[in-house]
């Protein structure tokens, strides 16, 4: 199973066996990080893996999932840092799905460390993991999910491969599976929104940045896949057009 396989199939994972994970795991997890190509280049982010199966790592902060491992994600202090972090986190999490690996996102967790800000990096949002007591896996009909006409308003038929990217994009986790991105869609590009009932004073608030990032993941990994090479780019001819209540993000556009 690749990343792409992934996110058809992944779900949360919220009960854990207090099982250890081989050292080759984990340290594979920390090399695959370093291979991720991020969304925002300019951000620099750093990963700590916090081994609970004897109790010596925790994590503060609202934390409703006890699991055996924690990755605490770190940013640097800059614009888009959590919609950064969405996107390497998801990366995290369906590469930890290909090895069998379940996990939870923990929007509310909370984790201090000195060095790491000193180092001019802030903790931003954590991730469950372990291997699952039940089923790792669901179909893909199983997800609770808005259906792509709810979704998107299409201005045009749109190609094979714009389907195709929708589909994953409409698979993303969200926080209460609040699933806050509609798209504009044409023949092919996709203008991607947010709706604004998630946001904070007008402005894009953390959870809302997060689950932009984890969608966008989603998006990149279904292109590589298919061999569509993908920009994403805010527009300023777009920014003063409007879809009812929401608020545009950025353009999936093709790489000229």
């Amino acid at each position: 199973m690749n990343l792409y396989e992934a996110i058809y199939v992944r779900k949360s994972i919220r009960n854990f066996k207090k099982e250890a994970i081989d050292d080759k795991i984990l340290s594979g997890i920390l090399e695959f990080v370093e291979e991720i190509e991020p969304i925002f280049p300019g951000i620099g982010v750093k990963v700590e893996i916090i081994d609970n199966v004897s109790k010596r790592g925790r994590v503060g902060g609202l934390v409703n999932v006890s699991a055996p491992y924690y990755i605490a994600l770190y940013a640097e202090k800059k614009e888009k840092r959590d919609l950064h972090a969405g996107y390497i986190m998801e990366h995290i999490s369906l590469y930890l799905n290909t090895k069998g690996i379940g996990s939870c996102f923990l929007g509310m967790a909370k984790r201090k460390d000195k060095k790491m800000e000193e180092d001019g990096y802030d903790f931003v949002t954590a991730l469950a993991f372990g291997f699952p007591k039940g089923s790792l896996f669901r179909h893909d009909y199983e997800a609770k999910r808005l259906s792509l006409d709810e979704l998107c308003a299409y201005k045009e038929r749109p190609k094979t491969w714009v389907k195709e990217i929708l589909d994953t994009a409409r698979l993303a986790p969200s926080s209460y599976n609040s699933q806050p991105w509609r798209f504009v869609v044409y023949e092919n590009r996709i203008h991607v929104f947010c709706k604004k009932a998630v946001m904070a004073n007008g402005t894009f608030g953390k959870f809302a940045e997060l689950n932009l990032g984890i969608m966008f993941a989603n998006v990149m990994i279904a292109a590589e896949e298919i061999w569509v090479d993908l920009d994403l780019i805010r527009l300023n001819n777009i920014t003063h057009k409007t879809l009812p209540n929401n608020q545009y993000v950025l353009s999936v556009l093709l790489k000229q």
